[in-house]
């Protein structure tokens, strides 16, 4: 199985303030999104812009995959943000109100413009109505570019206040939105991150909300403060259970007498084939996030 890329927590980290910048480099989080859109006022886009910049040049991230969310493509910072994203080495963008395939090919054009690795990758924000009817066309346009579109980002925030859902503690007004999203990505191979909890103080709920996220096969969650960090990856890494007997569903198909079987038993239990490339999935992220720790 190729490397997997632990993403189970995101941290949003606000392009305005430089000490947050710099403790992220030292927080246990998967990937750093350092924002220039809704946490940056107008008139400070550019000092924001300036200090992420320094931060990506000055601070080492580790194994941290640190992402820049641009301002949206038809914005006048648009254009500025994708130069600074691309020159300070980033390892991608996090591209906010996507509507529809239109919106991958002017990124991928304005990002060859300025000679952007084609191993740059590129997130996209899942926040508008227009995304959600649009889902599936993304996802299939995504996995045709030449550069990494290789994740969906979840902006529930956004969506609640477009279509003007309620955000209830069991999520149930936005389950369509999380489950087409999913569903989408998984069919040609993206990957997928459920939207932030807002009251960073309750940690039940943000625990029943990665809980939920989990269950409906997210990668991760991304967050707004640092207390949310080891919630989130305990949720999202395989439970020492879970290794174990993903460990022994490969080890049984790989015994001789089992070579070329679709179907095995392990322990009394009928193991068929897709249990295989669960297991292997599993035993890849618990490997992944072991060498990240």
């Amino acid at each position: 199985m190729a490397s997997y890329q632990p993403l189970r927590s995101a941290l949003y980290m606000p392009g305005t303030n430089a000490r947050a910048l710099e403790k992220a480099a030292g927080l246990e989080v998967d990937c750093v999104i350092m924002d220039l859109e809704d946490g940056v006022a107008p008139d400070v886009k550019a000092d924001a812009r300036s200090q992420i910049q320094t931060a990506l040049k000055t601070h080492d991230y580790g194994r941290r995959t640190r992402i820049v969310r641009l301002n949206e493509i038809g914005s006048a910072w648009f254009e500025d943000d994708a130069r600074m994203a691309v020159a300070a080495a980033s390892d991608g963008i996090l591209v906010p109100k996507i509507n529809g395939p239109d919106d991958l090919h002017d990124i991928s054009n304005r990002l060859s413009a300025i000679g952007a690795s084609k191993s740059f990758q590129v997130w996209l924000m899942m926040e508008t109505a227009m995304a959600m009817l649009n889902i599936a066309d993304i996802a299939r346009t995504a996995a045709s570019q030449d550069y990494g579109f290789n994740c969906f980002v979840m902006g529930t925030n956004d969506l609640a206040k477009e279509t003007g859902a309620a955000q209830t503690p069991d999520r149930l007004p936005m389950l369509f939105w999380l489950s087409s999203s999913v569903t989408a990505a998984r069919a040609y191979g993206l990957s997928v991150l459920d939207g932030v909890s807002n009251n960073f103080s309750d940690l039940d709920r943000f625990r029943a909300e990665c809980v939920h996220g989990k269950e409906l096969g997210m990668d991760g969650k991304t967050l707004i403060h640092p207390k949310q960090v080891a919630v989130c990856n305990e949720t999202f890494s395989p439970s020492d259970e879970e290794i174990t007997w993903s460990r022994k569903i490969i080890t049984a198909f790989e015994e001789p007498q089992n070579k070329g079987q679709g179907v095995i038993s392990v322990e009394g239990k009928m193991v068929e084939i897709l249990h295989l490339e669960i297991a292997r999935k599993t035993v890849a992220i618990a490997d992944a996030i072991a060498d990240a720790t």
